[in-house]
């Protein structure tokens, strides 16, 4: 099966999980909302910040041992595979330590992050915070498999072992919150799930690749260990950056705020994110594949890649984050009624940080597939300094907005800084093109907003299933013959075209 192939596989089950998962996410909030209160909705978003944060003792290892089995897989060297899962299942055995350490440690600090929180008292809340810090650390007993799978570009199997497993999961709390409307019994419940999942996980990819339990693996040679060690040094930083630009509002708003009011952003954080999701599957199934490019392919081949997955990318995100503006506060209305809105210059500035994104996921998962972990290391870090400071100066002067313009501002750091990395470490070129596109996609961008904004008051003057629906259509209309017009004779578009028209006669070959 070839690169194309496995990216194909990839991206359908992830698609089939992410609609597994979106559906039951929704009945799942939808019903905590109903049986327990925003308190409890923002405890929940806050210690999933807080966990998330956690994972920073991963140290970026997984990232750089997954660029590192790249080239055995592809080789078919059993021997040194089995050297660098050797050397993963130790370190992250060692990482799984430390995040308990660090997870304990915290106790007795959780009552600074969260203001206001009701009836509900520290004891009762560290409880809730031991069930996420076993959830967490309990992951790293199965998770350096994985990388095996995503290395040999078997996504699909990690797709599916988590569809099965949320499916499962939120069934089983929807099933426990309508019977005891118990927080506690809808944390333990996941965690009794989540575990069992796990045990299983590890048996089968036992079975999948049975010499990961062959006891002669040689230990990987110094200069091995030192490339990925010097990787995961340069990724330190890189991690470090992104949880403090990334993991960290919901702290800031819950311990400077309110923290019921991580629970209101949550909601609109968990529809983008949800149908975002499949924007996301397309563009991070191929990283694999990419990995498989690079350690195959010339530069030339490479770069022809780089610009047809960035025209993707800038095609659906920017039909996505238009679509998100004006729909979203409406979703959240016919969803859950007035009472869970957010304002509407705090909707636009989580949709601006939402579309440049895109362009950094492009950025940053060439960058990471190509192994270009050394030359960027401090700019995360310098990202995370800036967002920090931004946001915790302009929450005392804006509020909730204030918190998101740090995001934005940290955020564009890196859309101006890593395409002149990426242009001239990966395709010895200067990286003027790619600015000079970007303003295209922007213009064209701003337009097609101006126009939709303008239908849309017509459209949504009364939100209702059937007006929503109907501005929907009008906004992918609009949005995609504007698109076509400005960029229908490039080559990256002939490029897609091509390969749906070939997969299409592949189809009915068979």
């Amino acid at each position: 099966m070839g690169r194309i192939q496995y990216a194909v596989k990839n991206i359908a089950f992830g698609y089939i999980g992410n609609i597994t998962s979106t559906i039951l996410g929704f009945v799942l909030r939808t019903v905590f909302i109903m049986k327990l209160d925003e308190t409890l909705l923002g405890v929940n978003g806050l210690y999933t910040g807080i966990l998330t944060m956690l994972s920073l003792a991963e140290l970026g290892i997984g990232t750089a041992l997954n660029y590192s089995l790249y080239a055995p897989v592809a080789k078919g060297d059993i021997e040194k595979i089995k050297s660098y899962m050797l050397f993963y299942k130790k370190a992250y055995l060692a990482i799984a330590g430390v995040v308990t350490a660090i997870g304990i440690i915290l106790i007795p600090f959780l009552k600074y992050f969260i203001k206001n929180p009701g009836d509900y008292g520290i004891r009762e809340l560290t409880v809730y915070y031991l069930i996420f810090l076993f959830n967490t650390v309990s992951t790293y007993f199965v998770a350096y498999k994985y990388s095996l799978v995503n290395a040999q570009q078997k996504n699909y199997i990690q797709t599916n072992a988590l569809t099965l497993t949320k499916l499962a999961t939120t069934v089983s709390q929807i099933i426990v919150l309508l019977a005891t409307a118990n927080f506690l019994f809808y944390l333990l419940t996941a965690a009794v799930v989540e575990l069992i999942q796990k045990i299983y996980v590890n048996h089968y990819l036992n079975r999948l690749y049975p010499y990961l339990k062959e006891k002669n693996a040689k230990p990987l040679k110094k200069e091995e260990t030192q490339v990925i060690k010097d990787k995961t040094r340069a990724l330190v930083y890189h991690k470090v950056g992104d949880v403090a630009r990334l993991q960290t509002d919901s702290i800031i708003i819950s311990s400077l705020i309110q923290v019921s009011l991580v629970g209101v952003v949550d909601n609109y954080t968990m529809v983008i994110n949800s149908i975002s999701g499949f924007v996301n599957i397309i563009f991070n199934s191929v990283i694999s594949s990419f990995g498989n490019l690079i350690a195959t392919e010339s530069e030339e081949k490479q770069y022809e890649m780089f610009n047809v997955y960035r025209f993707a990318a800038n095609w659906v995100y920017g039909l996505s984050a238009i679509g998100f503006y004006v729909l979203l506060t409406p979703l959240v209305y016919l969803w859950l009624g007035e009472e869970w809105l957010l304002g509407n210059i705090v909707v636009a500035l989580i949709l601006v940080d939402y579309y440049f994104k895109g362009d950094r996921i492009v950025l940053s998962n060439f960058k990471t597939a190509a192994g270009v972990f050394e030359e960027d290391k401090y700019l995360a870090l310098i990202q995370g300094v800036v967002n920090l400071v931004i946001s915790i100066v302009l929450v005392q002067f804006m509020g909730l907005a204030g918190i998101y313009v740090g995001t934005i501002v940290s955020g564009l750091i890196a859309n101006v800084t890593k395409p002149f990395i990426i242009y001239r470490v990966c395709f010895k070129k200067g990286a003027g093109e790619y600015f000079l596109d970007t303003a295209r996609k922007l213009l064209v961008l701003a337009v097609t907003l101006a126009i939709v904004l303008f239908v849309s008051k017509f459209l949504l003057q009364q939100i209702t299933m059937l007006s929503f629906a109907l501005t929907g259509v009008m906004i992918i209309l609009v949005y995609n013959v504007l698109f076509l017009l400005c960029f229908g004779r490039t080559k990256e578009l002939r490029y897609l075209l091509d390969l749906v028209k070939k997969r299409g006669l592949a189809s009915k070959g068979a």
